[in-house]
């Protein structure tokens, strides 16, 4: 199922009110091997390899990109159906505001016991995105305003490892600077 781009700009006022400062983990998933998915009740994040058990590791292995984080809302509004919400290749999906605005690079976020933080390593659809949610949901996701509010999600590493679990909550840590 994919959505048009006239019908996910619609939904995204929906998005635009996700809290900005303290939301709740509501999916987590691992990515054992390429094209596989599997839903967690609970995960635990590590300084070394991410989420434990995940794929992430026989990647890159970039750092800035050990735990990727996508916004509830919007991949809501994209799968359609929350059995598609994995199909994103998102390891964490958290009812939170992940806007530029809100979460810019070295923003750091506490979820259970872990600690993340935002990355400047943007987070982009690709092709996998398009065959999987559709060409309007890549449109969507990469126009100026999915840029801004981060409608892909952000690559985050691992600042303090810890267990994490679906329903945690996800609160959004004072500036550091």
């Amino acid at each position: 199922m994919h959505r048009s781009l006239s019908t996910l700009e619609a939904g995204i006022g929906e998005i635009r009110r996700s809290p900005a400062d303290v939301g709740t983990v509501e999916l987590i998933v691992r990515r054992p091997a390429e094209n596989e998915r599997e839903t967690l009740s609970e995960a635990h994040l590590d300084t070394t390899a991410g989420l434990v058990g995940d794929g992430w590791l026989t990647g890159d292995g970039d750092v800035s990109r050990q735990i990727t984080v996508m916004n509830a809302r919007a991949v809501a509004l994209l799968a359609g159906s929350r059995d598609r919400w994995p199909l994103a290749g998102d390891q964490l999906y958290v009812d939170l505001d992940l806007s530029v605005g809100n979460m810019p690079p070295g923003t750091r976020v506490e979820i259970g016991a872990a600690i993340l933080e935002v990355s400047g390593e943007p987070h982009r659809g690709c092709k996998k995105f398009a065959a999987r949610y559709g060409l309007d949901a890549l449109r969507f996701v990469n126009s100026k305003t999915g840029y801004a509010l981060n409608l892909r999600g952000v690559n985050t590493r691992v600042v303090r490892g810890g267990v994490v679990r679906a329903g945690d909550t996800v609160r959004k840590l004072p500036s550091v600077r």
